[in-house]
């Protein structure tokens, strides 16, 4: 039996893990890792700053300005880099950092024979046994897609996480619904692409972030508006430093600030591409969308002035991703429904050490956001998760009986699992 089995091997996952290997738990971690980074168009940038985009291991040592100088390239404040530079590093962290990788995908996480621990199933029928599970399955379970677009056929309605490559629109007419930076990046390739897009977005106006401050600039400039990994200003500083702070905050408090904070925008650097999009509707909800006879889409779609009709070949929604337990498939039902929920849309609840109500049950990424902050929802929320989880993982296999052995680094780890 495994003292902890972690699912997922993205950012999160990956973090948990190099921690959990330096503390010598028997672990095994399952996923392919950074698979939904490698999925993504070529063309797309990293919105962070390099500085905030490290996954975290217990001596710092393989961050991404690490892995950078393996490549002879300077990772810098206010340069961009491209997401598939990101998804290298993950793979080069894992490398270093995580032993017993098996990159096979978990379909089931169901409690354990007599309520012990966990039985975990991959997708070939294997079964393992576990006294804790770490879950850390990204946002691709938690897509979002607008009511009227859900049950078209994927060749007339896609989710923006469906797409990697997007140069088969050439020449198409495409509809992007969403005022984000995953919305407006995808405009702008597919605009570069060559295909004609226009963008609806329900909200009035597009946001867009400015571009920042140098890192040095001086006592008084840095005191106004701090640098954090999640953008400049004390509010911001709030969520990136104090998660913990933010769980204790009352219900209502914490599901009013994570519907409003850190709201849908492009980055400083996409603005000018961006400019090459013609076709920018504001104000804009769909309300229906039907198959026409002559093979495209038809939209209704309601605005400040009336309604509407939009006719277009393929609709890319880049509407976001929604923490609801009901669409974490992996859980077995039986366990799922058993776990406490906060909020409106129906997300675990969560406690301080990142332990789900089912006691060895552990929970990392968007599905924290709603009890730890806006922070979860970005990489950069790795560095607080993955200590304080891997310690409650620590405590439950005390208290319930498991075994904890000695700590080791992470090349100790990794080297004892090959």
């Amino acid at each position: 039996m495994y003292d902890l089995v972690i699912v997922g091997a993205g950012p999160y996952g990956l973090s948990v893990a190099a921690h959990a290997a330096a503390h010598g738990l028997k672990l095994r971690v399952f996923g392919r890792p950074m698979e939904s980074w490698h999925a993504m168009p070529t063309a797309m940038f990293l919105k962070s700053e390099p500085w905030a985009s490290h996954l975290s291991d217990p001596q710092g040592a393989y961050g991404l300005d690490a892995y950078a100088a393996t490549q002879g390239i300077r990772a810098e404040h206010g340069v961009p880099l491209p997401v598939g530079f990101f998804a290298a590093y993950g793979d080069w962290f894992a490398r270093q950092a995580v032993p017993a990788l098996d990159e096979r995908l978990i379909s089931r996480v169901a409690p354990g024979p007599g309520g012990e621990g966990f039985e975990v199933t991959a997708e070939d029928g294997e079964t393992f046994r576990a006294r804790t599970v770490a879950l850390a399955v990204g946002v691709l379970p938690f897509m979002e897609v607008p009511g009227p677009l859900r049950g078209l056929p994927r060749r007339y309605a896609t989710h923006s996480s469906h797409h990697g490559e997007l140069d088969g629109f050439a020449g198409r007419d495409v509809t992007v619904i969403g005022a984000g930076q995953a919305a407006l990046e995808t405009a702008a390739i597919l605009t570069e692409q060559g295909a004609a897009v226009r963008i609806l977005a329900r909200s009035d106006r597009l946001n867009w972030n400015t571009v920042p401050p140098a890192l040095d600039r001086g006592t008084w400039q840095s005191l106004r508006a701090p640098h954090t990994g999640l953008g400049c200003g004390w509010q911001n500083r709030l969520y990136a430093d104090t998660p913990g702070i933010f769980r204790r905050l009352p219900a209502a408090t914490r599901e009013r600030i994570f519907d409003s904070a850190l709201g849908p925008a492009g980055a400083w650097w996409l603005r000018e591409r961006f400019g090459a999009v013609g076709d920018v509707r504001l104000g804009q909800r769909v309300t229906a969308a039907t198959v026409t006879a002559d093979d495209r889409l038809r939209l209704d779609v309601a605005g400040p002035d009336g309604a509407s009709v939009v006719e277009t070949d393929h609709v890319i929604a880049a509407t976001g991703f929604v923490p609801s337990l009901d669409r974490a498939d992996v859980l077995a039902p039986e366990l799922r429904d058993g776990l406490r929920r906060v909020g409106l849309g129906g997300a675990p609840e969560v406690g301080a050490l990142f332990e789900s109500s089912r006691p060895g049950l552990f929970l990392a990424g968007l599905l924290t956001a709603p009890s730890y902050g806006p922070s979860m929802r970005f990489v950069f929320g790795a560095g607080y998760t993955a200590g304080r989880l891997v310690k409650g993982v620590r405590q439950r296999l005390r208290t319930g009986g498991g075994r904890v052995g000695r700590p080791r680094s992470g090349a100790e780890a990794v080297a004892a699992a090959r």
